[in-house]
């Protein structure tokens, strides 16, 4: 890898279902290393398929998915998942693990051995554990955390692949405002040099925030991808949500979203 290729890259993907819905629409872009990525878009947009379709949960219908220059596309799911970690927006199955459990599934694209971890695979559940505030409630099972502390383990479980792209699924959207800050500046700090989170979410402003890069996606295509401050007008709001908004910054400079009413006629 040079330091000029592209950390992810699509490049024309297009993803059909079976029924013949085209979810994902000849899609291109390329973003580097050490970014935490906001992929912004209304409902059925194509965001969460699309990040399915890199991750490989779903096969793509024609294009290509690159990272670190290499395609993922014929590569096993092993393999994958020792570069792309997956943050899901819930999880509706935890059957009985616990804390430690459902974090240690993180290290498991790297046991050597079938039938128990390492010494390293459990420094590394530990030291996750301790910096998401979790590590108190390593022996409660999953089910039972409320909602924001469920949201962290998840986002701990993703951490210890150790990936170099990890893909968030609308993280905050059953939580309240304390803890959608929260999982925002956790998120944020885990992005490093060498690993670039990518966060599909609706609270626009909330990615305006703490966002270095957005991504707009509308019927399946790209409409917009640049600085939050530069791509997020009232225009593209009204032109991907059909909402008249204002869109101002606070006096701290913070980029704010103020929808005002629904424009009447839209077609989404």
């Amino acid at each position: 890898m040079t330091d000029e290729t592209p950390l992810l890259e699509l490049r024309n993907v297009n993803k059909y279902y079976e029924d013949g819905y085209h979810a994902v629409r000849n899609v291109s872009y390329s973003v580097g290393a050490g970014l935490l990525v906001g992929l912004i878009g209304p409902n059925g947009c194509g965001k969460s398929t699309m990040m399915k379709c890199i991750n490989r949960m779903h096969g793509t219908s024609s294009g290509d998915i690159l990272i670190d220059g290499e395609t993922v596309l014929d590569k096993k799911a092993s393999q994958v998942a020792r570069m792309v970690s997956n943050v899901p927006a819930e999880l509706r199955v935890s059957f009985g693990l616990t804390v430690y459990e459902t974090v240690m599934l993180g290290r498991y694209p790297f046991l050597q051995n079938i039938w128990w971890e390492s010494e390293r695979d459990e420094t590394e559940v530990v030291d996750a554990l301790r910096k998401f505030g979790v590590l108190h409630l390593q022996d409660r099972p999953l089910n039972l955390l409320s909602s924001g502390e469920r949201q962290r383990v998840l986002i701990a479980k993703a951490y210890v692949q150790d990936p170099r792209l990890m893909l968030v699924d609308e993280p905050t959207s059953h939580l309240d405002m304390k803890y959608k800050l929260d999982v925002m500046e956790y998120l944020s700090a885990m992005v490093k040099k060498d690993m670039t989170v990518l966060v599909a979410e609706h609270d626009i402003s909330l990615m305006a925030r703490y966002c270095d890069l957005c991504i707009i996606m509308k019927k399946g295509g790209i409409v917009g991808i640049g600085k939050p401050k530069e791509v997020i007008t009232p225009e593209l709001i009204e032109d991907v949500y059909g909402v008249s908004a204002s869109v101002g910054f606070d006096s701290e400079g913070e980029l704010f979203v103020l929808p005002k009413r629904y424009r009447t006629g839209s077609k989404l």
